[in-house]
């Protein structure tokens, strides 16, 4: 569904096309009466009286060709309450296949600053699609007229929201893409175009990465024909911040057969989806150069495929990371720690950021301890989590602190190495995963680490997901930036 919304500057009367009117939670309507015939209002007032009155939402016909709907706004709601709503709305209009509404921000008695604006951002978010395999594609246009009159939203928070939604798009396109389609060389010509948004791309490619020892992220790639390769995108969008950036890191497996520790075959399809924490990566980079936040951020991503095949890495193999430490594989499917390894550690010597936060599908675990509801945190630094926890309730892409500790630690140690990628001994999969990669934030470095695996792609809509690839994170990083750092 295309889906265009247009700001006009004109008063609206009795319009003739679709009609979207905001009321009380009393669904006391007497203020409409400007905007509807006096029939039109009567036919509402009557239908109201024996409607749900725990309903949101009223879409009431006049005729073939004109609807009325009603959005009853509630008292103190939130920001994602609104977004909520929207997408609501959304679920009333998207069977329609062409349509024009006229909403009119008059008709919103309350307080609440840039209603419309956060209420066209979940009917946005809710609205996205990816069809681009299906040969017959259903076309639906939405026409959605906002007269703004006194309620004008800025053009400043115009561009805000669109900068999210576009990043968060683009996030999902790449999840979604077919694993044939997006393996990492192609992935990285799709970074490469971020160029023409002033993003400084910087690819390197398997020789590059050999000079510079990234032996971990090297080896989850060997049993593929496709080339492993490492990006960076870097924004700067504050010349006088002499500050070091923030830094995000993502983990890029294109697609996980688990090498030759294989998966079963059931649901293997769905390990496409084992980029996502780069396309966040990717996505949040893309926002804010579109908004132009006046914030210096760096993001690096690992883009590998992880296959088996005569050359492809065995259990048992000892490999040197790019910080000197050498590595017991013990799982070729526990490769996404492999591959953010050399990323965090090479970010960090490379950028020295202010602080790095790092997004993986990267355990099962954690969809067993915290379902679809929350991603897992984990954090060295009390105050950089705390913000993440925060900012996630906001938004509501939610987080949740889960803990590290030596006794942890100790698990991950290898007899023949410095280390093993996974724990033998049983039980706190995610936690141990965690443990593996704080070994490799090296200089003290403020790190966080968000287990995406629950959260970036979902069977059922919800919120503001309409159902597969969800962008999680975009909306909670960009916020992050927002509130502290710019």
């Amino acid at each position: 569904m295309t889906i265009q919304i247009n700001y006009k500057n004109s008063g609206l009367k009795n319009p003739s096309g679709n009609l979207i009117l905001f009321t009380d939670e009393k669904l006391n309507i007497s203020n409409l009466k400007k905007y509807v015939s006096n029939s039109e209002f009567f036919y509402v007032n009557d239908l109201l009286k024996t409607s749900d009155k725990k309903k949101l939402i009223f879409v009431f016909k006049i005729s073939s060709k004109k609807k009325i709907i009603l959005v009853s706004v509630k008292n103190n709601l939130e920001t994602s309450d609104i977004e909520n709503l929207g997408a609501e709305f959304y679920e009333c209009i998207n069977h329609d296949k062409k349509s024009e509404y006229f909403v009119n921000l008059d008709s919103i008695k309350n307080k609440y600053e840039n209603f419309i604006g956060y209420f066209l951002h979940g009917l946005k978010l809710k609205s996205y699609e990816f069809n681009l395999y299906k040969t017959t594609k259903k076309q639906k246009l939405i026409s959605i007229n906002v007269i703004e009159n006194k309620n004008k939203t800025t053009i400043q928070n115009k561009l805000r929201f669109k900068a999210i939604e576009e990043g968060t798009f683009f996030a999902r396109d790449l999840v979604s893409e077919p694993p044939n389609v997006l393996n990492p060389k192609e992935y990285t010509s799709r970074l490469l175009k971020l160029r023409k948004l002033g993003i400084k791309v910087t690819v390197y490619n398997e020789s590059q990465m050999k000079k510079l020892g990234m032996h971990s992220l090297l080896g989850v790639g060997r049993g593929s024909v496709n080339e492993s390769f490492l990006v960076t995108l870097e924004w700067n969008g504050s010349k006088k911040d002499k500050k070091a950036p923030l830094s995000f890191v993502g983990k890029g497996v294109c697609f996980d057969t688990g090498g030759i520790s294989l998966k079963p075959a059931k649901f293997m399809e769905e390990m496409k989806y084992d980029m996502a924490g780069s396309a966040v990566v990717a996505g949040l980079i893309q926002t804010l150069a579109t908004r132009k936040a006046k914030v210096n951020a760096v993001g690096v991503v690992g883009l590998v495929e992880n296959m088996p095949g005569g050359n492809a890495q065995r259990p048992g193999d000892i490999v040197k990371a790019y910080n000197g430490k050498t590595i017991e594989v013990l799982n070729t499917d526990a490769e996404g720690r492999l591959v953010l390894a050399d990323a965090l550690s090479f970010t960090e010597a490379k950028f020295k950021p202010r602080f790095m936060i790092d997004l993986a599908t990267l355990t099962g675990a954690i969809i067993m301890a915290l379902g679809e509801e929350y991603a897992g945190l984990f954090s060295n630094n009390d105050e950089l989590s705390n913000k993440i926890f925060k900012v996630g309730n906001v938004v509501k892409e939610k987080v949740w602190r889960l803990p590290l500790h030596n006794n942890y630690d100790k698990l991950i140690n290898s007899t023949v190495a410095d280390m093993q990628n996974i724990n033998y001994s049983g039980g706190a999969g995610s936690i141990t995963a965690a443990q593996f990669l704080q070994r490799f934030v090296t200089s003290k470095t403020p790190w966080a680490h968000l287990d995406i695996a629950g959260m970036a792609f979902s069977k059922k809509a919800a919120n503001l997901n309409p159902g597969g690839a969800t962008g999680f994170g975009v909306r909670l990083l960009n916020q992050l930036i927002e509130e502290h750092y710019e």
